[in-house]
């Protein structure tokens, strides 16, 4: 009961035993498949946002901040006859910088991470479209599929892997990859104790020694890579890039990470638990076609999970503290 993803878990087995007894579609491994993907798109970002949360802070352009990550990658490439491999290390370092400047203004300025971040929302969304339009003439990019390095860069970030009984996306198994990842960094090191204590009492934290600063630039910087790394699966798996994207998908992180017991308070929370959330909102946006429901409940669905995910969450962070 003292675990954060204990309520994740339990509606993960509620949701799954109720699409599987109502929707014979959804009980085949193709639908697993369909529904690991539609997870792994969420949840990639999603450990991303659940560190930055458990360290205290929200990045509110994390949406548009993958769409940014895309039209770097492919007009790099593409408008400059590159190799596509240089417009993926090229957009990598515009997103971390993005998160460092993220990270840098909340520390140094004191402003709220919330603000900040939606300031960097509106710019993004319109630099996206801006410069889309003035270099291409269109909202979309070109297709760079005939561009040196398109295959192999394609073969690693947006494959399909055969695993016998189903064959899934290659995205999966590198959400998975960042799942552990993340879990290790968080439980099992120093760095995982410092974000922690940032995101429990950041004053007291730097009053022993944590190095704050360093820490919660550093979580905006994971943040950010974790959109550079979704984006480069998008463009790779789409080809071609709508400027317009992205937008509202970072409310549904955030609500990734709740579910998964992060508190909107900071200091508590986990990247398991995340990457059940998204399992969760993977789930339900399959399940529903599966069952033939009608699809505009969806965000219904989510603003329930929401508020159902802060009230368990509190309950269990009480339980704890009663427990101790």
């Amino acid at each position: 009961m003292a675990r954060p993803e204990v309520g994740a878990l339990v509606a993960a087995v509620a949701i799954f035993l109720l699409f599987f007894a109502i929707a014979e579609p959804f009980r085949t491994t193709a639908a697993l498949s369909t529904v690991l993907y539609a997870s792994s798109t969420i949840g990639i970002v999603a450990v991303g946002v659940a560190l930055l949360m458990i360290g205290g802070e929200f990045d509110l352009s994390t949406g548009v901040a993958v769409t940014t990550a895309s039209l770097a990658s492919t007009m790099i490439s593409f408008q400059l006859s590159l190799n596509a491999w240089v417009g993926v290390i090229v957009s990598l370092l515009i997103a971390l910088g993005i998160g460092f400047v993220n990270g840098y203004l909340r520390m140094r300025t004191g402003i709220p991470s919330f603000l900040v971040t939606l300031s960097t929302f509106f710019m993004l969304a319109g630099i996206n479209l801006g410069v889309t339009k003035l270099v291409t003439g269109t909202v979309a990019t070109p297709n760079p599929s005939e561009l040196d390095g398109f295959a192999s860069a394609e073969a690693v970030f947006a494959s399909d892997i055969p695993l016998g009984f189903m064959t899934v996306n290659i995205s999966v198994l590198w959400w998975i990859v960042f799942m552990l990842v993340a879990t290790w960094i968080l439980l099992r090191t120093r760095v995982g104790n410092w974000i922690f204590a940032v995101g429990g009492n950041a004053d007291s934290a730097r009053a022993v020694g944590v190095p704050v600063r360093k820490t919660k630039i550093g979580l905006f910087m994971g943040v950010a890579f974790t959109t550079w790394f979704l984006g480069q699966h998008q463009l790779f798996e789409l080809k071609v890039v709508q400027s317009g994207v992205g937008v509202g998908n970072e409310f549904i992180y955030i609500i990734a990470a709740v579910v998964g017991g992060c508190l909107l308070t900071g200091g508590y929370g986990s990247v398991i638990g995340a990457a059940l959330g998204a399992f969760i909102f993977g789930m339900t946006t399959q399940g529903i076609v599966y069952a033939g429901w009608d699809p505009n409940w969806f965000k219904t669905f989510l603003g329930a999970m929401l508020l159902l995910a802060v009230l368990v969450n509190l309950y269990v962070k009480n339980y704890a503290s009663t427990r101790r």
